[in-house]
């Protein structure tokens, strides 16, 4: 008798089961021909809907035929355990454990295919704010459609001012680093002159003799050439 009735319990499950899942399968076209002869904003997405009462009432139906066949297999359980035919118990425990085995299976099942549903309902939901929130941008005037374009180009006018400005800054900081790099060298060489100059005093005096007997020699030229235009000016007219 409690063979008979888990049975009878497992044929009315994969029955429901079956339209359970076909349930899940056309939820998202049903949802998908309403918003086509309904509008958005007078029709609610999911609330109310018949394919949502009908899957409360099934997975309520479905939950219920779960427990009796739990109970069932409780109940097969306990007169396995209390079987007075040792010869029988292993065939026994074999027929409780292939209908511990089935009642997993709806149970995965079912909560499977309510998980589906669920994520579906939810992204259909997601959707329809969604094409909500695009239909109510399109409605706009155009006079906002149009300043929004105008904003929008100012702002990449602002974004290319700011790139050209940091370019410049980046050229001056550059050749501000050049010119100080440039600076330090020449610093570099003239302290360098110094060095050899205060280095090397004779050089420097030796240099000095030299330009001294180069302006003598000039001067001792130049007298030489005074007195000899002088004697020929006397001669051309004597």
């Amino acid at each position: 008798d409690l063979r008979k009735q888990a049975r009878q319990l497992e044929n009315e499950l994969d029955l429901k089961l079956v339209s359970f899942s076909k349930l899940c399968t056309g939820y998202s076209g049903a949802r998908d021909g309403r918003r086509d002869r309904y509008s958005s904003d007078t029709t609610p997405l999911l609330n109310g809907s018949s394919q949502d009462r009908m899957f409360e009432t099934m997975a309520v139906e479905i939950e219920q035929l779960l427990g009796k066949l739990t109970g069932i297999n409780d109940k097969m359980a306990e007169y396995t355990n209390s079987a007075g035919v040792p010869s029988l118990n292993a065939a026994l425990m074999h027929t409780l454990q292939r209908h511990r085995d089935i009642l997993q299976d709806y149970t995965h099942e079912f909560h499977k295919t309510k998980a589906n549903f669920l994520a579906i309902r939810e992204r259909e939901n997601l959707l329809g704010s969604v094409r909500k929130d695009i239909e109510s941008y399109k409605s706009g005037s155009g006079v906002n459609n149009r300043r929004t374009e105008l904003f929008l180009k100012e702002h990449e006018h602002l974004r290319n001012s700011d790139r050209l400005i940091e370019e410049t800054i980046s050229i001056a900081m550059a050749t501000k680093e050049n010119m100080t790099s440039q600076r330090g060298m020449l610093k570099s060489i003239q302290s360098k002159m110094n060095t050899l100059a205060n280095r090397f005093p004779a050089v420097n005096s030796l240099i000095q003799r030299i330009n001294l007997r180069k302006r003598r020699d000039s001067f001792i030229l130049g007298g030489v050439i005074g007195v000899c235009t002088i004697l020929l000016l006397l001669y051309a007219f004597h």
